[in-house]
């Protein structure tokens, strides 16, 4: 199922972000949904640094996995970003997640800690929600459920910020 929500509910961060001094700001765009993410950061005038350009016909979820993490393993050596932020749920967050904490960057996790508590239902986004917050520094819950969630399971309360929904 084809989604933007991942652009919908960053597009407010990188502006954010971007509009601070302190910041250097790299958006790295999968090019999952690139016409539905254009429509979204187009008229907000959010520029990707880099398409990974990774998709193919008949992709299996490894496939689309295997080709995030090599690209993004390359993107991170060139680009040497102190952190990397990835957001909800998704495979390529997952990858996202994984290449930073291979390369020692620190892992921002927004929308961390939902939980359903069957990692077959949502399939594969339950097991990835658990997985990329056993790699990340930082956890963004967007409510208190979520972040005593993640207390639970071992997060240190100095990890941890509650921002509401980022969209709004």
């Amino acid at each position: 199922k084809a989604s933007n929500a991942p652009a919908i509910k960053l597009a407010p961060i990188i502006t954010c972000l971007a509009n601070d001094a302190r910041f250097s700001v790299e958006v790295v765009l999968t090019g999952q949904h690139r016409e539905m993410v254009a429509e979204i950061i187009g008229p907000l005038g959010i520029r990707p640094s880099t398409d990974l350009s990774i998709m193919r016909p008949g992709q299996s979820l490894t496939d689309i996995l295997v080709a995030v993490l090599g690209r993004l393993d390359q993107t991170y050596q060139q680009t040497s970003p102190d952190v990397v932020l990835v957001q909800g749920d998704t495979s390529t967050a997952f990858a996202a997640a994984l290449a930073a904490f291979h390369r020692r960057i620190a892992v921002a996790h927004v929308e961390a800690g939902l939980r359903s508590f069957d990692r077959w239902n949502p399939f594969p986004e339950e097991a990835n929600r658990r997985m990329i917050s056993a790699l990340a520094e930082l956890h963004f819950a967007p409510t208190a459920q979520a972040a005593r969630q993640l207390r639970a399971e071992g997060a240190s309360a100095e990890s941890l910020f509650i921002t509401g929904n980022t969209v709004i």
